[in-house]
């Protein structure tokens, strides 16, 4: 049945697949190109049912949007940024049998205004919002699932560990995807070995960035990923073979360990989490480097209150520092996003947390909210960069319908300008 409906609708998941968009397409052309992506799962689903043969179909839809409202007040220009978008996603999931499962979604984004350099628009004289307006493919792959054994191929979302190597930055409208491929080996709850081939990443500046290096990169990348949990506890290894097809500098290979678990003393629970990793030039890149990583973090539950403090190192030498160029990046240092990319000087990052839920009561209790503070360093001539203070307050509105409220104020030292952002959203998953 599935052969059969591949080859019927050949075309379209080889368009799927191969999905490109030239910058001269405008955003309307791009609409009927999703729309029959979705008509193809749909009759891949129309012909397994009429398969008397075949245990019957099971296909759901899939729906999130989010509105969000950015400002930024930088420093370094003399006019702010707002921006006032709405992102869209819709998919179709089609499970077949016990182990046969497919994804198509597509993704929208729409803006109010053209207050803001989207990385797209031109407008250079105002800070940095990239969350770009357009309609893409976000994602399109086929799964199976057999027991110990799992593979997905095709444009999908990867989110390792937690997300410092490889992520989707899911915080930007329009999320990062990968052509890859992925096989899972697990053959116990306590063990498991992942593969994972990534062809090309789809960058969250979207398909019509003035710098097509900034649009998508074609990869040659590895990653080997072992996890085994004990007694609370989870260690693993791996191994990322970074080999960037478009820029040769950018190209690492990476070798790491991990250990963090929780320890619970009668009321209260003690957390820690260990990163250790080496990054060294790969593949065709021009330097010659190694650069130590490292990520030491505790945790005390106390009360409703979750108290964290850590402190993250990411080498540099002056000429050259440690890369995470596929991470999901605005969950590290800072939410002001001031060291998306490791200044040569590398980065230290100290920081001090707390967050938990505002009450006791039904209600109070699902608001949570979290505030971090940051003081961060270079690694090579230990100059001062900055520090950078960090506030959240999310609360659920109706159903799924949830509501945040979230603060970045960076102030300069010896690195970047000052800059405060602050953010109000909406979200609705159905």
């Amino acid at each position: 049945m599935v052969l059969t409906c591949i080859n019927a609708h050949g075309d379209l998941l080889a368009e799927a697949v191969g999905y490109r968009l030239e910058t001269t397409m405008s955003l309307y052309a791009r609409v009927p190109l999703i729309s029959a992506l979705l008509m193809a799962a749909l009759a891949c689903t129309s012909a397994g049912a009429a398969d008397t043969d075949s245990p019957p179909q099971r296909l759901s839809f899939e729906w999130n949007a989010r509105a969000r409202f950015e400002s930024v007040d930088d420093a370094a220009f003399a006019k702010d940024a707002q921006l006032l978008s709405v992102r869209q996603r819709a998919g179709i999931r089609l499970r077949a049998n016990a182990n046969f499962s497919a994804l198509v979604e597509g993704e929208w984004v729409a803006t109010a205004g053209d207050d803001f350099n989207s990385g797209a628009n031109g407008r250079i004289d105002r800070p940095a919002i990239i969350d770009p307006r357009g309609v893409e493919l976000n994602q399109a792959w086929i799964g199976w699932n057999d027991g110990p054994f799992k593979a997905m191929l095709g444009r999908q979302r990867i989110l390792i560990d937690n997300q410092r190597w490889i992520g989707n930055s899911g915080w930007r409208q329009n999320e990062q995807t990968f052509d890859a491929s992925v096989f899972e080996w697990q053959p116990s709850p306590a063990f498991a070995l992942q593969h994972v081939f990534f062809d090309r990443v789809h960058r969250i500046n979207g398909d019509d960035a003035r710098d097509p290096l900034a649009r998508e990169r074609e990869l040659s990348s590895h990653l080997v990923d072992l996890r085994v949990v004990q007694a609370g506890q989870n260690w693993g290894a791996y191994v990322l073979a970074h080999d960037d097809q478009d820029v040769a500098a950018a190209s690492t290979q990476t070798l790491g360990a991990r250990w963090n678990g929780k320890h619970v003393i009668g009321a209260h629970a003690w957390n820690w989490r260990i990163d250790l990793a080496q990054q060294q030039d790969y593949g065709d890149n021009p330097a010659n480097f190694s650069h130590q990583y490292w990520l030491l973090e505790s945790g005390l539950n106390f009360g409703r209150v979750n108290w964290r403090a850590g402190y993250e190192h990411l080498g540099g030498d002056g000429r050259h520092a440690l890369q995470t160029p596929l991470a999901t990046l605005h969950a590290f240092n800072g939410w002001a996003d001031r060291f998306l990319v490791t200044p040569a000087d590398g980065l230290e990052d100290r920081y001090l947390g707390a967050g938990g839920a505002l009450g006791q009561g039904e209600r109070s209790a699902k608001m949570q909210w979290a505030l971090t503070w940051h003081d961060l360093r270079a690694d090579h001539g230990h100059a001062h960069y900055g520090s950078e203070w960090n506030a959240s307050l999310s609360f659920p509105i109706a159903g799924k319908l949830t509501a945040l409220a979230k603060l970045a104020d960076y102030s300069a030292d010896e690195f970047s300008r000052d800059s405060t952002k602050f953010w109000l959203q909406l979200e609705w998953a159905l």
